[in-house]
Parts: C-alpha cells; sequence; structure tokens
C-alpha cells in the first residue's frame, strides 16, 4: 500500500493505473476510520481494480463555531485499517497542498444543499462538493463510494457528478451501525458514557415511524411528533430537525403515498455532540 500526499504525484499515479487499463475506484473520508468506512472499502475493491482511499479533513465544509480543529485524527491508525481492508494507495494531502495561496473557486449544487444539514449548516455542502470534485480531479476515478449515513451528500454529489458530466460512477453503501443500534461515526468518540445510552434514541424513533407506517399512519406531521416526542424524552436531545421527504428531491411530504419509498431523516444533538441517521421506508 502506497501513501501519496502530493496531488502532482497522485494525477501521475492515477495516470498510470488509467494507461494501465485499471479501473479506479475512489472512498473519499475525513479519516479516524471505522467500519463503516471499511464496508465502504470493501464495495469499491468489487467494483474496481485498484482502490483510492482518501484522508483529509476538509476545512471548507464546516462553520467557524463548528469541530474542525478537534475532528479526531490519526493517520498511522488509519493506515493500518486501510492496509487491513486492502486498499492499494492513501491519498492524504495538507491543506495547503488543497487549498494554498487564494483559493477562490468553489463548486456548489443548488436548492437540494439549502435543507436539512444546509439549513443549518449553510455553507457545509459547499465544501463538500468543492473537496470531492477536487479529489474526482485529483484521483481520476472510474468508481466513488460514499456512505447511506450521510444520505444528503450522496444525493448532492449525485447531483454534481450528473450535471458537470464527471466520469465517475457513484454507489452508496449502507449505514453500519454499533450493537446498541446508533450508526457509525468518527464524532461518536465526543459522545460521554451517559450521552451514549441517549443518543440510541436517534435509531429508536426511526424504528417507530417504520412500525407506525406499517400499522397505516400517512400523515407526515404525525410520524414526526411521534418521532420528535420519543427523542425529546432524552434530556441532552436538541433536534435540529426531522424530516419525512422525497429520497431524491429532498422536498418535504405531507402525506405517504402506497408504494413511494421515503426517506425519513433527523440531526439531533446529544450534548453537544451534532449526530444524524436516516432510514428509507418503501410505503
Amino acid at each position: 500500500m502506497k501513501i501519496i500526499t502530493s496531488i502532482s504525484d497522485m494525477q501521475r499515479a492515477a495516470d498510470e493505473l488509467r494507461q494501465a487499463g485499471k479501473r479506479i475506484g475512489i472512498v473519499p473520508t475525513m479519516g479516524y476510520l471505522h467500519d463503516g468506512h471499511l464496508s465502504l472499502i470493501r464495495i469499491a475493491k468489487e467494483k474496481s481494480d485498484v482502490v483510492i482511499v482518501t484522508i483529509f479533513v476538509n476545512p471548507t465544509q464546516f462553520a467557524p463555531d463548528e469541530d474542525y480543529s478537534k475532528y479526531p485524527r490519526d493517520l498511522d491508525r488509519d493506515s493500518e485499517l486501510v492496509r487491513s481492508a486492502g486498499a492499494d494507495i492513501i491519498f492524504t494531502p495538507s491543506n495547503d497542498e488543497m487549498y494554498g495561496g487564494k483559493y477562490r473557486t468553489y463548486v456548489n449544487v443548488e436548492e437540494i444543499t439549502a435543507v436539512l444539514e444546509g439549513k443549518f449548516r449553510p455553507a457545509h455542502f459547499r465544501g463538500v462538493t468543492t473537496v470531492v470534485a477536487k479529489l474526482f480531479n485529483i484521483t481520476k476515478p472510474h468508481v466513488a463510494v460514499f456512505g447511506q449515513k450521510d444520505a444528503q451528500q450522496a444525493v448532492v454529489v449525485r447531483r454534481m457528478v450528473k450535471d458537470l458530466n464527471f466520469d465517475c460512477e457513484i454507489f452508496v453503501g449502507p449505514i453500519v451501525r454499533e450493537t446498541d443500534g446508533l450508526a457509525m461515526s468518527s464524532r461518536n468518540v465526543y459522545l460521554s458514557e451517559d450521552e451514549r445510552r441517549q443518543s440510541m434514541v436517534l435509531n429508536r424513533s426511526l424504528h417507530l415511524a417504520f412500525d407506525l407506517i406499517a400499522n397505516g399512519e400517512r400523515q407526515c406531521e404525525i410520524l414526526k411528533k411521534e418521532m420528535m416526542k420519543m427523542i425529546a424524552s432524552r434530556p441532552s436531545a436538541v433536534i435540529d430537525y426531522v424530516s419525512i421527504a422525497d429520497p431524491e428531491k429532498l422536498e418535504e411530504l405531507t402525506k405517504l403515498t402506497p408504494g413511494a419509498t421515503v426517506l425519513i431523516s433527523l440531526a439531533v444533538r446529544i450534548g453537544s455532540t451534532s449526530l444524524i441517521d436516516n432510514l428509507q421506508v418503501t410505503v
């Protein structure tokens, strides 16, 4: 396994792989890897000949009051995990390498970035799409794999790829959960023992909605009200949003239509830690 830190070296390696007829897969990450990331690497291995894992804590997707400076980082640990998962290259550039000088160019996907996470983190997706576009131009992949936990991110990246004609196929891997149901996230390390117990309410509220739908409930406001009531019963929980939306347009729904697939998603702060989760349900 190679570790590459230079953009020019990575582009040269990608060119050589393409000239050799290799199919390149990429798994973009911000590091501090867990089993969710490793599941994405395994998907990339199935879809490509060479897997590149990018590790870069992207400053442009963090607001000034967010956790960029304390976001967990451990390249040695990550390198061993990437090696064990069978990836071939780690690309881990510095901030100066990615954004050196007077950086002035950004990629912005409109409308679908103004809701859900984008409503509470206005500059977040501009940073995400910009860094993903840069990583695609640097690693030149045929395939990129993202996680369903970041459902809105996956929708936004797919839209960018389609609108800007990137020659890259997007795959989305399923959410990987802890044994207690909490969606795996690098930010889970922030949670205290008590907060970790309270955080299980996210997954439980999603399954409450699933059960209500299975029992015939079709009114989205009722479903969201019951979810929020469950979440609010946890003393450390502060709800940013609970959403029931079209899984591609991300438009809020008022009533569920039989046969339709919907995205039920939520963002909840447990103490000072912001957590997201989601569930796709076919009515």
